[in-house]
């Protein structure tokens, strides 16, 4: 795992091979199998109240997500009394928000345990809400007491592996960025309406990841501190720097010194540009992806230092607390 080393609110992140005596808790992200376990609930039941009679939300299941392979929970405390026991205990309902053509199939993933009261919308990256890496790292989220919602940015076509790579810039030009834009906004309403149902009125919080990365700038540069009170962006693709000066909540951006994708001289730029406690965090040898999708024990290590420099950087901008 790596070490931090700082110089203003600009960190880089220096590999360091992890000895094969590891202790038993770190927690390791790669290639674990997952199971779904799935029973129906009343279609009017709300994912963060006791009962409602909402109409525009249908959820289709509810799941309980088990690790097969036992997960430590020691690297992802909140608080001193959270165990293992705690992670077992997140909900996941799936949901479809809005009516019509215009509904919006997402997926929540609720803490019932410790809950937060705090909610965060998660933006996918290129392979949509349904991709297990993507899934797996929401279930983490909320495993820290967090209430993570993660919609369907691609309306059902996100992009496949298997499509030949000279097929894609025609797949992104087809992902019409208003209609993606008008997606996040209801969800975000969705979520607001939610917590007010429930007498809370914190700020949210934005997660994304490659090209949802790209969008937390376009998120929190619309909402300008409205709806939301901090942002994550992990190694953000087509990125607008343009915007960045309207954005009104600090924002941590984790990406990796060997990504082409992210440029680190474009980060520096837009943090500097929002200021407000924002930060860049560079992991060095790191390429795109290696927070959610470590390929490699090496990758596994700083995935999960990144983890913890997230979740303590939401815990501090959401005023989790206090």
């Amino acid at each position: 795992m790596g070490t931090l080393a700082s110089t203003g609110t600009y960190a880089s992140i220096r590999r360091r091979r992890r000895s094969s005596s590891s202790s038993c808790s770190s927690l390791s992200l790669r290639r674990r199998p997952i199971h779904y376990n799935y029973c129906f609930i009343p279609p009017f039941s709300s994912p963060l109240l006791p009962s409602s009679k909402k109409g525009n939300v249908n959820i289709r299941r509810l799941f309980m997500k088990n690790i097969i392979s036992k997960v430590s929970c020691s690297l992802l405390k909140v608080e001193d009394g959270i165990d293992d026991e705690a992670c077992e205990l997140v909900s996941g309902l799936e949901l479809s928000i809005g009516e019509g053509a215009d509904s919006i199939n997402a997926c929540l993933f609720k803490a019932m345990k410790n809950n937060n009261g705090c909610g965060i919308l998660l933006l996918s990256d290129i392979f949509g809400f349904e991709d297990s890496s993507t899934r797996e790292f929401a279930y983490r989220v909320a495993c820290n007491g967090y209430n993570v919602l993660v919609p369907d940015l691609f309306r059902g076509d996100p992009w496949a592996k298997d499509r030949p790579k000279t097929m894609f810039e025609q797949w992104i030009a087809s992902q019409d960025p208003q209609r993606m834009a008008n997606d996040i906004a209801a969800s975000t309403k969705w979520m607001v309406d939610e917590f007010v149902a429930a007498g809370i009125s914190k700020k949210l919080g934005v997660i994304g990841f490659c090209y949802g990365g790209g969008r937390v700038i376009e998120v929190l540069a619309r909402d300008q501190g409205v709806c939301f009170g901090v942002g994550v962006s992990f190694y953000g693709t087509r990125m607008d720097p343009s915007i960045a000066s309207d954005i009104k909540v600090p924002v941590l951006f984790i990406s990796g010194d060997n990504d082409p994708l992210c440029p680190v001289s474009v980060l520096r730029d837009i943090e500097t540009t929002i200021g407000r406690g924002s930060q860049v965090v560079v992991f060095r040898e790191r390429g795109h992806g290696f927070a959610h999708r470590p390929a490699s024990p090496e990758e596994d290590g700083d995935a999960e230092q990144a983890f913890m420099i997230m979740r303590n950087f939401l815990n501090d901008g959401l005023d989790i607390n206090n």
